[in-house]
């Protein structure tokens, strides 16, 4: 091979290797994201992939400032989002990389088994506060939620409290791990977490939209949308930076990547 060839050669590497990627962001698609990212720098001996936490809102704000290629999400982006992206002639594309249930959680000792949307709603809008009122044990609630820039605590907010407010003593965590500790410490407590997130030292509820039937979190019952509280989750990027993206994108969307998702805990999109 002459030098012509091997410069040439050269910058064909060049110009294709993968470059280093930022994912920041939902602490719900957090343990996906990093396996996926694992799983693609197997793959791509080149690629450079780093995932960060921190929130959904914490994410986008790093699109943002240019602080992260990638913002993870569990929630779609907000108006004033779009609106602040706008401003910075920033165009912001979406991707669907799985769905998540949402499983809510109480100390493994509480004998209450199902709840129902209103029930719920009661409960983390202080209405209800002592378990025996919804067929436990006499013990006061413990009411645990997500910060206000977490994807999650939005959502819950919007499909099971139909947008109310949370109550103002509910005890606000800084990450989803955060909750699951201290709802297996409490034995009054209940939360919400991602599926993927479910443990022993947790138990979770079933719940019920229509006050009648009762659906466990699960991948099945969520697949089956038997389960009603499942979201979408999202992959946010920088238009202008969508060549550089793109293969850690379609990776995830692979049937390697889905298979990953569904292994996880989630559900994927195909």
């Amino acid at each position: 091979m002459n030098a012509k060839s091997i410069l040439f050669l050269s910058l064909i590497l060049i110009t294709t290797s993968i470059q280093a990627q930022r994912i920041k962001g939902s602490d719900t698609v957090l343990p996906v994201a990093q396996q996926t990212a694992e799983r693609f720098m197997n793959r791509n001996a080149d690629a450079r992939v780093t995932v960060t936490g921190g929130g959904t809102g914490v994410g986008i704000s790093a699109l943002m400032d240019n602080t992260t290629d990638i913002a993870m999400a569990s929630r779609p982006i907000k108006f004033g989002e779009k609106m602040k992206a706008k401003a910075a002639q920033k165009e912001i594309e979406e991707v669907i990389v799985a769905y998540d249930a949402l499983a809510v959680v109480v100390h493994p000792t509480n004998p209450v088994k199902q709840l129902t949307r209103k029930q719920l709603e009661d409960i983390f809008r202080g209405k209800i506060t002592n378990w025996k009122q919804v067929g436990g044990e006499d013990r006061k609630i413990v009411v645990y939620s997500r910060e206000t820039s977490s994807g999650t605590y939005e959502f819950f907010k919007e499909s099971v409290l139909k947008n109310k407010n949370y109550m103002s003593s509910s005890l606000s965590m800084p990450a989803t791990g955060a909750i699951i500790q201290s709802v297996s410490q409490t034995k009054g407590a209940i939360g919400y977490v991602g599926l993927a997130y479910v443990s022993p030292r947790i138990k979770t509820l079933s719940v019920s939209y229509d006050d009648k039937y009762y659906a466990q979190p699960n991948v099945e019952n969520a697949t089956n949308k038997l389960y009603p509280i499942v979201r979408p989750l999202y992959y946010y990027y920088n238009a202008e930076n969508k060549d550089a993206v793109t293969p850690l994108i379609d990776f995830i969307l692979s049937q390697e990547g889905q298979d990953i998702i569904k292994k996880s805990g989630y559900i994927p999109v195909k």
